[in-house]
């Protein structure tokens, strides 16, 4: 059981991590900002960065919850 919980929580450690690497920044510096008032302008394309941001958040939330769960079964 122990063994088991463990490679989960390695595998949604793995997944977090990647995807939070994976998004894209806010800006990036001064092109960021040039680019930025194309972007309000004309729209960006946000489906992959939406997509990415969802999945964050869930592993997150099972990232949490499988530390709970650690922590009380792995006593």
């Amino acid at each position: 059981m122990e063994l088991f919980l463990t490679i989960v929580y390695l595998l949604i450690c793995i997944g977090l991590i990647a995807s939070v690497l994976l998004q894209s920044g806010k800006s990036a510096g001064i092109a960021g900002s040039i680019a930025g008032g194309a972007e309000t302008l004309f729209g960006k394309k946000k489906g992959i960065d939406d997509k990415l941001a969802r999945y964050t958040q869930i592993l997150a939330i099972v990232f949490l919850a499988m530390s709970v769960i650690m922590i009380i079964f792995l006593r």
